[in-house]
């Protein structure tokens, strides 16, 4: 399609309002802002470690360890501060959590306050931008509990704690070799890349649907003395290919980018898996609910895929923490709903076969 003939985010959001008149010019206004803290946020990473990208931004101090215990890079801090410079002053939202911030933010009182709530990972993968891979923001808007919008109170952290399923919109902004916007606003899944010389996001991919089979799944072999008996179940029958019970081949790929591993799944197919294990039995998992199980969730459901902790649909978890874990199998349908089945059969608790036996990814 010509230059000239395609829509603009601006314009797709303002047909969505059309079509759908529930969606809010409010909501839209919101959109588009996160939009231009991901645009500003693109720029600073396109210029790597020559670092003239930060010359013109305030840059804060590194804050060592964020509320995960993670060593915070100088760019997660500067991409949460553009995130919340962008927002806090808009009038949509009563209120902010992010994945760098301990407590919810809240807004300035000096600015009006709105009807939504913004959660955000400003920049998942940072640990990759040494190595020149691909990374991204992911956010999710939520609706503000009422008493929160009728009394103008400080958010809190309960009022964050809201099922995947009642996300307003979600989505991420992929910053690769094209920076890309990939948004649902509960009416399928659109993608949208920019282009820097008329400085807009134009939609490139309408309608992203992801394939309900595949073969291709991702996940990090170097947890598998680890991993429960289902997800063993399912990745060595993956590894056996045409001579096991699945009787077909498959490829395996691991970016440890999460948007980047979201991507190639909406693009092509495929299935994520960050399940639950027991290298750490305090924990339920790596991945952050609210910050990114949760948006990536709603983006793959929207697009026809599924997402899921293998015991329980992804988007039905309660949330009982800002910064809870929890374990993550997304993708193709097909193939989440079979790992789902492995959970549920209680043949699997004796599946007892190593992923690195005889029949091994290293022999013949």
């Amino acid at each position: 399609m010509p230059l000239s003939q395609r829509w603009t985010l601006t314009r797709y959001l303002i047909e969505q309002r059309r079509r759908f008149p529930q969606a809010s010019g409010d909501l839209n206004a919101l959109v588009l802002d996160i939009s231009i803290a991901c645009k500003a946020i693109s720029r600073i990473v396109s210029f790597g470690n020559i670092g003239d990208g930060l010359a013109a931004v305030p840059q804060p101090e590194a804050g060592g360890l964020n509320v995960q215990g993670e060593v915070q890079k100088r760019l997660d801090v500067l991409s949460n501060d553009i995130f919340v410079r962008m927002n806090e002053w808009n009038g949509h939202l009563a209120g902010m959590a992010s994945e760098e911030m301990d407590d919810p933010k809240q807004i300035p009182a000096s600015y009006s306050r709105g009807k939504y709530l913004l959660v955000f990972d400003p920049l998942d993968g940072s640990s990759n931008i040494d190595v020149n891979v691909s990374v991204g923001s992911i956010f999710s808007i939520l609706r503000a509990p009422q008493d929160v919008v009728d009394s103008g109170r400080d958010c809190v952290e309960a009022d964050f704690l809201q099922p995947g399923a009642t996300q307003v919109a979600a989505g991420y902004a992929l910053y690769g070799p094209a920076t890309m916007l990939v948004l649902s606003v509960g009416n399928g899944v659109a993608g949208f890349t920019l282009n820097p010389n008329l400085g807009e996001f134009v939609l490139t991919h309408p309608n992203i649907l992801v394939p309900a089979d595949t073969q291709e799944f991702a996940i990090n072999s170097s947890n598998s003395r680890f991993w429960e008996p289902p997800v063993k179940r399912y990745v060595d029958e993956c590894l056996a290919g045409k001579t096991g019970a699945r009787g077909k081949d498959f490829n395996m790929r691991w970016i440890a980018s999460m948007v980047a591993e979201a991507h190639r799944i909406l693009m092509r197919g495929g299935v994520f898996l960050y399940p639950r294990d027991t290298k750490d039995a305090s924990k339920n998992g790596r991945l952050r609910l609210l910050y990114e199980a949760n948006p990536i969730g709603f983006v793959m459901e929207q697009a026809g895929g599924r997402a899921s902790t293998g015991r329980q649909p992804m988007l039905s978890v309660r949330p009982s923490a800002l910064h809870q874990r929890i374990g993550l199998i997304f993708g193709s349908k097909n193939e989440v709903e079979r790992i789902e089945r492995y959970h549920q059969d209680p043949a699997t608790r004796d599946h007892g076969t190593p992923l690195f036996a005889e029949r091994s990814l290293f022999r013949d």
